[in-house]
């Protein structure tokens, strides 16, 4: 019983991340649109069948650290500075990522040098008209039929859209590729790609990224079975 009971201590003192989620759930006018304003980390954001919107967002920090104790306590106090918040205004739905600006350990600030991970998973209506403005880190996109005007200064963005959906493209990486499943005229610029479908449709994507790679791609579903 002491050899447990000293185990379980011992597993007690284990460092670990610390991790907060929460879910919020928003209202979205028919016809609205969702704005992204200071997202950082891993965006994904999802085309569902329901009216509003829901938002799970998940922080945590880089390191691990015992249960208690000085150091835990100043991590759990950054990551309460970290917070996302949501407002309606209008027929826009704001999306608002704050966080502390100054870089306690690093002497030059870098994009994307966070002492925190966060992540987000968005459900949309899948017309939804899109804006997001992102500094570092991923951004997805996932069966989405409206607008999209996306712009991240690092980092990769996905868009797997639904098979069939019509599009004007206008996508361009600075230092990265484009690459898409859709037809289009590609173009070679310096270190970057552009990638521009000019055709008459009922939806755009305009998509800009400084350093990394564009994914433009058809979700393709299994057959149904027989």
């Amino acid at each position: 019983m002491l050899g447990l009971g000293c185990l379980l201590a011992a597993n007690d003192e284990v460092p670990r991340k610390i991790q907060v989620a929460k879910t919020e759930h928003a209202e979205l006018p028919a016809g609205g649109s969702v704005r992204f304003k200071n997202s950082t980390g891993e965006l994904t954001i999802e085309g569902w069948d329901q009216p509003g919107v829901e938002i799970t967002t998940t922080k945590s920090t880089k390191l691990a650290y015992p249960a208690a104790g000085v150091e835990h306590d100043k991590a759990a106090r950054l990551l309460d500075e970290v917070k996302v918040s949501e407002a309606l205004q209008g027929s826009e739905l704001v999306i608002t990522t704050e966080f502390p600006r100054h870089r306690r350990f690093l002497p030059r600030p870098s994009v994307g040098a966070r002492d925190f991970d966060l992540e987000y998973v968005v459900h949309v209506p899948r017309n939804a008209k899109l804006i997001v403005d992102q500094d570092s880190g991923e951004i997805h996109f996932d069966e989405v039929t409206g607008d999209v005007h996306a712009t991240l200064l690092q980092g990769q963005m996905t868009l797997r859209l639904a098979q069939g959906s019509l599009y004007g493209i206008d996508a361009k990486s600075r230092i990265g590729e484009v690459i898409s499943d859709f037809a289009g005229t590609t173009k070679r610029e310096h270190l970057g790609h552009a990638f521009l479908q000019d055709a008459q449709a009922p939806h755009n994507l305009y998509l800009r990224n400084g350093f990394g790679d564009i994914l433009i791609l058809q979700a393709h579903r299994p057959a149904p079975l027989q």
